[in-house]
């Protein structure tokens, strides 16, 4: 994640000092371990993704804001996993958010997510206001 935001940063068509990272499920996790690398990012979106830190080595304080858009019944990040993290990013100091959306499982943003067995559902309510979330975030974080 370092390697590619220094990558998009050294791009001639990109403001390097205006720049976040938008991730689902797995790259959700991965904005979020790019937040806790410290890295100059504006701010991350991590979308119904895996909450839990990795093992890879955080810098303590998060600079980045953080926006996170979580179903409350996603079997892979039960709500638990919303409270370590809303704990986790008070204690680095990061300015963050947290649109938890209620009978809301994960995959909630993929029209083709249909496993109910596994708890991936998609939510057309859910994604339609998550989308305007993002957007609005984006709009406080790249000005």
């Amino acid at each position: 994640m370092t390697a590619a935001f220094n990558t998009v940063k050294e791009l001639s068509e990109v403001d390097a000092r205006r720049v976040a990272a938008i991730g689902f499920c797995f790259g959700g996790m991965c904005v979020l371990d790019l937040a806790r690398s410290g890295a100059d990012v504006r701010g991350v979106v991590s979308v119904h993704s895996l909450l839990k830190p990795t093992d890879l080595p955080s810098q303590g304080k998060i600079r980045a804001k953080v926006l996170l858009l979580q179903g409350y019944d996603d079997p892979l990040a039960p709500p638990e996993d919303l409270l370590a993290i809303t704990k986790e990013l008070t204690e680095a100091g990061a300015d963050w958010q947290l649109h938890a959306y209620g009978n809301t499982r994960h995959s909630f943003t993929n029209p083709h997510a249909n496993d109910r067995a596994n708890g991936m559902v998609y939510d057309e309510m859910a994604d339609r206001r998550s989308w305007h979330a993002l957007l609005q975030f984006l709009d406080e974080v790249l000005r």
